[in-house]
């Protein structure tokens, strides 16, 4: 019986030996820095394009909200200054503007948003020079703005704004997800680093939005625009 107890001891201690090493034990380093987010460009050229099918919103649009409900976009068109979105009223199929060039364009609407820099104002909204207002971007082939002439709040404001009700046709997009990129007609949008990179890669120019800041994006090479940080605004 002895040479068996000692062959079974032995193939317990086998196996106990095996099951030591195949564990490993992770141990979280202290000094570890995450490396920083891609510059909005560079992340819109390199993140996964994502199945447009479920963002599929109407005739030839995509649109989506982030996960946190904080912001929604729509590749889309544009008639000069009139955007065909699903969730505002627009003018985008009155008779009148069929003599306009459809260009495809981005446009995102934030819940919270910082106020545009003053060199980025551009509008004297009919001459008064009041009402030009933060919480919108938009994006062409060629350019990128933030803001522009409104009163009252946008649909994503009344959605899920300060005062938001929670209702309404926004309620009902789909999120996309962290990291992902959607694209139509050579405009991409990614949700990335807190909030939203649209651009048209191949141009070198784009915007980014977030609740409490915003950057634009021009060919030139360092951004045309970067807004301070500070407490968001609403009308």
């Amino acid at each position: 019986m002895e040479p068996m107890r000692r062959t079974v001891l032995g193939i317990l201690a086998a196996f106990f030996l095996l099951a030591v090493t195949a564990c490993s034990i992770t141990t979280e380093d202290p000094g570890y820095v995450a490396p920083p987010p891609l510059p909005a460009l560079e992340q819109l050229e390199q993140a996964a394009l994502a199945d447009p099918a479920p963002f599929a919103a109407g005739d030839d649009i995509l649109s989506f909200v982030t996960e946190d409900r904080s912001i929604v976009c729509s590749l889309t068109s544009a008639k000069g200054e009139h955007i065909k979105l699903p969730y505002e009223q627009n003018n985008f199929s009155d008779s009148a503007n069929t003599k306009l060039a459809t260009v495809p364009v981005a446009h995102c609407e934030l819940a919270r948003y910082p106020k545009p820099a003053a060199a980025d104002v551009k509008d004297d909204c009919a001459g008064t020079g009041l009402g030009y207002l933060g919480g919108t971007a938009l994006l062409t082939p060629e350019s990128a703005t933030y803001g522009g002439c409104r009163s009252g709040v946008t649909q994503m404001e009344a959605a899920y704004g300060p005062e938001g009700n929670k209702a309404g046709p926004i309620t009902q997009l789909p999120a996309l997800p962290e990291g992902q990129n959607l694209e139509r007609n050579g405009l991409r949008c990614s949700a990335y680093n807190g909030g939203v990179a649209c651009g048209n890669v191949s141009a070198g120019v784009g915007f980014f939005v977030a609740r409490d800041r915003y950057e634009l994006i021009s060919k030139a090479s360092e951004p045309a625009s970067i807004a301070p940080s500070e407490a968001p605004k609403t009308p």
